[in-house]
């Protein structure tokens, strides 16, 4: 099946490598072939640490209108979604520095974590805060849950805090097996508290760097120790009769994965851990996910530049075979090469549009099979929340962002199983991506128009029951629109959904 997007060009084109933001145009041709396919979609996800941790003390209403704007699958009464649909939600396991207090040397108390107890029905308030949160991801539907650690638990590091001492890797491989043990104790204690059984566990985070600064929970790993984590993991879980499964390694930067980068023993990662020939191979393990995961900081600009190591990634991936590329955690971070600076929160639509290429080069350039956002809720004055909040522990103001609804262009139509499809375009000032059903009879596009003007769409090849627009924008957050003719006004600076064939909104049902 071939659907058509026809548009005409009133300039000339861009090179592809050069994406234009701003130029006029009135029409683009856009081809989508849904017979070539490529990777098969896991989930859309975001993060709980660390703010949920406090959030989930708030007043009932307010932190169940956050919730649904996390994970509802609802409608409200003119047919666009509540909430952006999350299909994963990433758990931080913390490793016992809010019991630490100030002994435990990380200077902001938002950016510590509270342990869970096993064996205890009444956690500590800060864990009972977090699970709450579970539950509700939960309640509202969500079937995919990962829990991640910062640290290992304080009473099994090197120097007995949650952040390493000199950049060096603060777990001794004596512990790997007691590690392991007590995670198998948290997901079997957070399974009978919640009735939520993790999917994933993520034992280790960004390996490559130092955490040697007191800022947050952290350790260094080199490529060694997370094969003997991995392997420590593996025989706990099986142990245990635990369907929980290993991800592995999170990636400070995706380039780590591929390159050798500047952290020997750290990088090439893909290789060294998922390479059957390598002595740290850890990809036969049976409690290992067939998956590689990789964040995206500090490698999406230059778009040039950002393609072409994702391409590497995709390739090798590939050519390992078997294995599936996660971009497991992002925020806008650094300068980004002068393109957008990560310092000060941006509720609007020029976070949410530099966002919005970030995911549609994931999954186009690299074939992430998921992709999951840093952090959920932010309490601080930076571009990494979806959702904004008074840095107050027990109720406070909270607003939503056009990052938020952004993710919701993706996670809310793009479903677990969906595949995605072919799409071309003579332009690259738009960005298109395509996803198909497993029947062929619902069919997703992603539509994103950085430009100041606003571009008229039609397009002919129109199967199924119907077509609907949801529209993010400067006015609107997923704005449906209904589509009586096959043509539509794609308005300026915004992400559009198109959704054709079979009952189009994937609503459970529409309230107040």
């Amino acid at each position: 099946m071939k659907l058509y997007i026809r548009y005409c060009l009133s300039i000339c084109l861009a090179g592809m490598m050069q994406p234009v933001w701003s130029q006029q145009i009135s029409q683009v041709l856009i081809a989508v072939n849904s017979n070539n396919t490529f990777q098969t979609i896991s989930n859309f996800g975001a993060s709980d640490a660390w703010a949920a941790q406090f959030v989930g003390n708030w007043p009932d209403e307010k932190k169940n209108a956050i919730a649904d704007w996390f994970f509802s699958l609802d409608t409200l009464p003119d047919g666009s979604p509540r909430g952006i649909g999350l299909s994963q939600w990433r758990y931080n396991i913390g490793a016992g520095s809010m019991e630490q207090a100030q002994n435990s040397s990380i200077r902001d108390e938002w950016r510590r974590a509270a342990a869970f107890v096993p064996g205890k029905k009444l956690q500590p308030r800060e864990v009972e805060s977090q699970l709450w949160f579970l539950k509700a991801a939960k309640k509202r539907g969500v079937e995919q849950f990962l829990g991640f650690y910062n640290s290992p638990p304080v009473w099994l590091t090197k120097n007995g805090k949650a952040f390493a001492t000199a950049a060096q890797c603060n777990i001794d491989s004596s512990k790997f097996k007691d590690f392991a043990g007590y995670t198998a104790a948290v997901i079997k204690g957070i399974r009978k508290i919640t009735g939520v059984t993790f999917n994933y566990i993520s034992p280790v985070n960004e390996p490559q760097w130092d955490w040697s600064d007191g800022g947050q929970e952290g350790s260094p790993y080199p490529n060694s120790a997370l094969t003997g984590i991995a392997r420590a993991f593996n025989e706990e879980l099986l142990r245990n009769k635990l369907s929980t499964r290993l991800i592995m390694p999170e990636a400070a930067s995706i380039q780590y994965l591929v390159e050798k980068g500047d952290k020997p023993g750290r990088s090439r990662q893909l290789r060294e851990l998922f390479h059957p020939e390598s002595v740290g191979y850890i990809g036969n393990l049976p409690a290992m996910a067939p998956v590689v995961a990789g964040h995206s900081y500090f490698t999406t600009s230059p778009w040039h530049k950002a393609v072409t190591l994702r391409n590497a990634v995709r390739d090798t991936v590939s050519a390992i075979g078997n294995l599936e590329f996660w971009q497991s955690e992002y925020c806008i971070l650094g300068d980004n090469g002068g393109e957008i600076n990560g310092n000060k929160k941006d509720t609007g639509m020029k976070a949410a549009l530099y966002m919005a290429r970030v995911i549609h080069t994931d999954l186009t350039a690299a074939n992430a099979a998921a992709w999951q956002w840093w952090t959920s809720i932010s309490a601080y004055d930076y571009k990494d929340g979806l959702v904004y909040i008074d840095k107050q522990k027990t109720d406070g103001r909270f607003s939503d962002s056009k990052m938020l609804w952004v993710l919701g262009n993706y996670s809310r139509f793009v479903r677990p199983g969906m595949k995605r499809i072919e799409t071309t375009s003579n332009t690259d000032n738009i960005y298109v991506s395509g996803f198909a059903n497993t029947t062929g009879n619902k069919m997703v596009l992603v539509i994103i128009n950085p430009g100041t003007e606003a571009i008229q769409a039609s397009w002919t090849g129109n199967a199924g029951t119907g077509t609907v627009a949801y529209v993010t924008d400067v006015a609107n957050r997923l704005k449906k629109q209904s589509l009586a003719a096959a043509s539509m006004l794609l308005p300026a600076e915004s992400v559009v959904t198109i959704v054709i064939g079979s009952n189009n909104s994937l609503a459970k049902k529409s309230t107040k």
